[in-house]
């Protein structure tokens, strides 16, 4: 017979040490989780943020602690393998089962379709529109467009934020190159699906502003976001998540690269500030 993890005797107890697994999961741990899709997008969170390279076997990860005014935020960030909800989804499970965030942040560039989104303008979303479930029918395509919106804590923290930046926000920033940017940041819901929309005019962007016309942009990979985040389990789970896009096209014709640098660097600056709000406890 074996017998371990006993003690007898009065005030006798027994200390169980954490297996390496635990170790590694609590010394890794981070507040916030970011996943980026494009090298841009990516360049510019680590340089905004200060995040240092932490490869995990072949995962290429990125964490740092980022203090804001006074708030200390633990975070790790990762990029994608491939643009498109598929990927984005693998990214959210390696930072769940690396990092164990409580709040996971797609932050990068996206496309305007709102007459109030400029280009360097910033859209901060808890509400997102997958619209690329449909129906194929001899008398057209049917889309079936589903919605989902983050747990109620996270949009609490961005009603914080923009009650206190005003809304929108307008934040000012000043370049390497010493070009001073004056930008807008909204909050409003993002439509999210597999097209590379450049037709203003499209069928899915007609369909987008019929279902809210409040819908500021489109994204590739937030929708993936969502379904990961709504089919979790286990005792790792993520409480939230959010969106971060700037706007680098206005989904046109006139689509091109110009503006991702700038986009995407306002978008890191806008996630920087919004990290002291994003301290969700865990129940």
């Amino acid at each position: 017979m074996e017998i371990s993890q006993s003690a007898v005797g009065h005030g006798a107890k027994v200390t169980v040490a954490a297996s390496d697994q635990e170790k590694r999961l609590h010394a890794r741990r981070a507040d916030v989780g970011v996943i980026t899709i494009l090298g841009k997008e990516a360049s510019a969170v680590h340089a905004v943020l200060d995040l240092q390279r932490a490869q995990t076997g072949d995962l290429p990860f990125f964490e740092g602690t980022v203090n804001v005014r006074g708030t200390v935020t633990r975070v790790a960030a990762i990029r994608a393998l491939s643009q498109g909800q598929r990927s984005t989804v693998v990214a959210f499970d390696h930072l769940r089962r690396h990092y164990n965030p409580a709040i996971i942040v797609l932050a990068g560039i996206g496309g305007g379709i709102h007459a109030d989104t400029a280009l360097g303008d910033v859209v901060v979303t808890t509400r997102v529109v997958y619209y690329d479930l449909r129906k194929e029918t001899p008398e057209g395509r049917k889309r079936r467009g589903e919605e989902r919106e983050a747990p109620s804590a996270v949009g609490h923290a961005i009603n914080s934020f923009f009650t206190d930046y005003g809304e929108p926000a307008r934040f000012q920033i000043t370049d390497d190159e010493g070009v001073t940017r004056d930008y807008r940041v909204h909050a409003g819901p993002i439509g999210s699906g597999d097209a590379v929309i450049a037709d203003a005019e499209s069928e899915i962007i007609r369909y987008l502003k019929a279902f809210n016309d409040k819908i500021l942009a489109v994204d590739m990979e937030a929708g993936g976001l969502t379904q990961a985040f709504h089919e979790q389990d286990g005792s790792q789970a993520v409480r939230g998540w959010i969106v971060v896009r700037g706007i680098s096209d206005d989904a046109s014709p006139r689509k091109n690269d110009d503006y991702h640098d700038i986009a995407a660097r306002h978008a890191a600056t806008v996630l920087r500030n919004l990290l002291p709000y994003l301290r969700v406890d865990r129940v």
